[in-house]
């Protein structure tokens, strides 16, 4: 039977990126997104055109009863899933005397909110299929150093990076690895209007990383190379900090 992977946010960037690659690795890929239901659907037809599964599933990380409803509903339509890839994040860049309440919540609901909201109800169906597991989360080097602008999207990253640690030792005697992957500066639209060329300056190998690379990380801790690798954060990030 084909294990099943849910992926956050999978519908552009690097949670496409990371969709792919574990649907070429021959897992059945769950394909979630809030918005960007044509960039999603896109996704999903790369997947099929491969000769891989993708499945749609629309619903937002943030909106508690939301998630646990379709989820729920999925697991009793499709069964356990074997993997989980919190990759869904936003931000809202501000000033911290001048950042919104709203900006705040936000950012905090979605992406450290979204571990709770996602994997609450995954757990303990992977604990009792007894077949191991991978979850990973997709973390950021400001979680891991801070950034200007962004108080709000640092302590939701440095949270989640936190909380994969705690949770892989819960974890780690069921053979269900959970690690967390940090990039850098990484191509996507988060990085659209800023000077990349001047950016590029401050990483030591020069250039931006890209979603592959990201991606790259990801399908080696879902491979049985990782098999004792948990709790652990690996940095995408081209040497920077």
């Amino acid at each position: 039977m084909t294990k099943r992977v849910l992926v956050t946010g999978a519908s552009r960037g690097i949670g496409r990126a990371i969709a792919l690659s574990l649907a070429e690795r021959g897992y059945a890929v769950s394909l979630n997104f809030r918005s960007r239901e044509k960039d999603a659907k896109e996704t999903c037809e790369k997947i099929e055109q491969s000769g891989g599964q993708g499945i749609l599933l629309p619903f937002d990380v943030a909106d508690r009863a939301e998630s646990f409803e379709v989820l729920s509903r999925d697991l009793k339509e499709r069964g356990a899933y074997y993997g989980v890839v919190c990759n869904a994040g936003i931000h809202s860049d501000a000033p911290f005397p001048a950042m919104s309440e709203e900006s705040w919540d936000r950012v905090l609901e979605t992406n450290l909110g979204g571990f709770y909201n996602v994997l609450r109800p995954l757990v303990m169906p992977m604990v009792r299929a007894k077949e191991g597991g991978r979850i990973v989360t997709i973390a950021s080097a400001s979680g891991m150093q801070g950034n200007r602008g962004q108080v709000n999207y640092s302590a939701s990253k440095s949270g989640l990076i936190g909380a994969t640690r705690s949770l892989a030792l819960e974890l780690a005697k069921r053979k269900i690895t959970v690690n967390s992957v940090a990039p850098g500066l990484i191509e996507t639209e988060m990085l659209e209007g800023l000077p990349l060329n001047e950016l590029s300056k401050l990483i030591p190998m020069q250039r931006l990383g890209t979603p592959e690379e990201v991606s790259g990380v990801v399908e080696f801790l879902f491979s049985d190379a990782s098999s004792y690798v948990t709790g652990q954060v690996i940095s995408v990030n081209g040497g920077l900090g």
